[in-house]
């Protein structure tokens, strides 16, 4: 019971973390149109990293508890970080940012799927239907007539399609880890590894440009991306994930378009129409699905452990009278 308590204020912390990751695919193009994409990733990474290690360091949190941690991080970095970053900035840089949007309706799917394969989600028909009401939404707020699924597109599609499955594995395996270790410390050692892999390509990939040629707002998007577009929502999403499932977690990307259009209504003078307004319904239907579906849960699973910790005390009486 105390998790659901919890729920609203994760779902506090998710809303402004699809905001931070939301802006990523339009200044994202504006950085890859000067740097090289393995460039960013690297940048990225290592700012993340060295952000949290400082944070960590002042707090004195920076070991793992238990020794096997390290692994599990190890390879959480890899799906979470390495493989989802390098294919997402890749594949931002090969495709139109329409594509890139179109395609996240998978990321949900991917984690609700692998949850249920592994056993940390329960595929339910209210966590299906929320999915399915959300990703509609989406597609119909994107417009898929906007997007470009062409022969020079392929390879990008491919890549962010592999960086979605990535990431999913990510949510839908992290949980556990998190919660044991604490978010910050977490998402440290996630980081802390993935720019063991990623800064020295990214250093690589640097050194094929002229350096020098580099305008200095290219360099300060850049910094933006590493702390305002991945650290603070990659924290986000993991203080949060430690408090609800992470099919909720996943849902919250059918957001990152809704809160787009609003941005580009408030900034560009858009018109909000009723495509919007049902896209919008739709949305938020299925998250609330979703999160309704998670909370169904955690109270089926309570409930479980309720019954087994009676029976285990009835046992035990059992076994008291008998001798």
């Amino acid at each position: 019971m105390r998790d659901e308590a919890r729920s609203p204020s994760a779902v506090l912390a998710l809303l402004p973390a699809q905001l931070l990751f939301g802006s990523l695919p339009v200044i994202g193009k504006v950085v890859l149109a000067v740097l090289p994409p393995i460039a960013l990733v690297g940048i990225r990474t290592a700012i993340t990293a060295v952000i949290l290690l400082i944070i960590q360091v002042f707090r004195g949190r920076v070991w793992l508890r238990e020794k096997r941690d390290y692994g599990r991080f190890a390879l959480l970095s890899l799906f979470g970080v390495v493989l989802n970053q390098l294919f997402f900035i890749g594949g931002l840089s090969l495709t139109s940012a329409a594509n890139t949007s179109l395609l996240a309706v998978m990321i949900p799917v991917f984690t609700l799927a692998i949850g249920a394969v592994i056993g940390s989600e329960r595929l339910t028909a209210t966590k299906v239907t929320g999915i399915a009401l959300a990703a509609i939404g989406a597609i119909i707020l994107i417009d898929p007539r906007r997007a470009s699924f062409s022969s020079q597109t392929t390879i990008g599609d491919l890549f962010i399609i592999i960086n979605c499955f990535a990431y999913g594995v990510y949510v839908a395996t992290s949980k556990d880890a998190i919660t044991r270790n604490g978010t910050f410390r977490s998402m440290m050692w996630v980081f802390i590894f993935a720019t063991i892999v990623c800064f020295p390509l990214g250093l690589w990939s640097l050194s094929t440009i002229e350096i020098a040629a580099v305008p200095v707002t290219i360099w300060l998007i850049s910094g933006y991306i590493g702390i305002g577009a991945t650290a603070g929502p990659y924290l986000l999403n993991a203080w949060a994930l430690s408090k609800v499932n992470p099919s909720t977690v996943a849902v919250f990307v059918y957001l990152q378009p809704l809160i787009g259009f609003v941005l580009a209504v408030v900034y560009l003078n858009e018109q909000i129409g009723l495509a919007f307004i049902g896209a919008a319904a739709l949305i938020f239907a299925g998250v609330y699905l979703v999160s309704r579906g998670s909370s169904a849960t955690r109270r089926e699973v309570a409930f479980l452990r309720f019954q087994a910790s009676n029976q285990r005390d009835a046992n035990a009486d059992h076994q008291d009278r008998a001798e």
